[in-house]
C-alpha cells in the first residue's frame, strides 16, 4: 500500500548540505556491503556497476553513510545497533540521508519559484529529462508514459539525463530515494512556517521521495510526490549529503 500527499511548504535548511550529485551506485555501495545484489527483473540485471543501487533497506542506507563518515574521519550521524538505527545526530558533520525538507527544496526550488516537474511545469517530459516507465519499459511495466522513450527498460547509469537547476541528477526517474525522516501526515496551520523540520522522532515507515523507473503517472512524476516504505524495493535507492564545510 502506498500513500501520496503533497508536502507543506517549508523553509529550506539554514546550513547548506553538500553531497553527491547522483544516487549511490552499485559499485559504491558494494565497497561497504560486498555481497549486496540489486537483483534482476526478468532477463535484465539491476546490478550493473554504474546504475543506482536498489533493494537496500533504510538501515543499510544509513549504514553506508556511517561507513563513508568513518572513511573520511567524520563524526557519525547514525547510532546503529545490530544493524538497526537506534538514534541519529543530524548536527554531526558526517554523511547522512537528506531530510525530506532538504530533498524537496533541492528538487523544487528555482529562481522562477517551486517547480512541478524536474523538466519544468509541463506534465510532458522533455527529451532526455528522466528515466521513467516509458515505451522502452513496455516489456516489464503495464502502465507506461506513451510518446516518450528514454532507451532504458529498468535503471540507467547515474548521470545519464539532464540535471536539475542545482546540478543534481535523477531527482526524477531512475530510482526513488530514501530520505532521513520517519513518515507522518502532519497538519500545519495556515500561516505557520516550519524551519529545518526533520520529521517525527520515531515510526515504522520512512519517507520515500522522487519517481523511479517504474513510474509513469502524473502524480508520481511530480516533484511533490510523497511515498513511504519499511522494506527494500527494486525501484528504491538513495543519495547522501553532508553539511558543507
Amino acid at each position: 500500500m502506498t500513500h501520496r500527499q503533497t508536502t507543506a511548504d517549508t523553509v529550506p535548511p539554514t546550513p547548506t548540505s553538500a553531497g553527491d550529485t547522483h544516487e549511490v551506485t552499485n559499485t559504491e555501495f558494494k565497497q561497504y556491503l560486498v555481497q549486496h545484489s540489486s537483483g534482476r527483473v526478468g532477463d535484465q540485471s539491476l546490478d550493473q556497476t554504474s546504475h543506482p543501487v536498489v533493494n537496500v533497506s533504510w538501515d543499510q542506507a544509513a549504514g553506508f553513510c556511517n561507513w563513508l563518515s568513518r572513511r573520511d574521519g567524520l563524526e557519525l550521524v547514525y547510532e546503529i545497533s545490530n544493524g538497526v538505527v537506534a538514534s541519529s545526530k543530524l548536527e554531526a558533520n558526517g554523511y547522512r540521508l537528506p531530510t525530506e525538507a532538504e530533498w524537496a527544496f533541492a528538487a523544487r526550488f528555482s529562481d522562477q519559484g517551486m517547480q512541478r516537474y524536474t523538466w519544468g511545469d509541463s506534465p510532458a517530459p522533455s527529451a532526455d529529462s528522466a528515466n521513467i516507465a516509458d515505451e522502452s519499459a513496455i516489456k516489464f511495466i503495464a502502465l507506461i508514459y506513451k510518446d516518450y522513450r528514454d532507451s532504458f527498460s529498468l535503471t540507467a547509469p547515474v548521470g545519464s539525463f539532464t540535471p536539475n537547476q542545482h546540478g543534481l541528477f535523477d531527482i526524477s526517474g531512475n530510482a526513488s530515494e530514501w530520505v532521513h525522516d520517519f513518515y507522518e501526515v502532519k497538519v500545519i496551520a495556515p500561516g505557520v512556517v516550519e524551519t529545518d523540520p526533520a520529521g517525527a522522532e520515531r515510526g515504522r515507515y520512512h519517507v520515500v521521495r522522487g519517481s523511479g523507473w517504474k513510474h509513469s503517472g502524473l502524480t508520481e512524476l511530480r516533484l511533490s510526490f510523497r511515498d513511504y516504505s519499511d522494506t527494500p524495493r527494486n525501484d528504491l535507492g538513495f543519495r547522501v549529503v553532508k553539511w558543507a564545510n
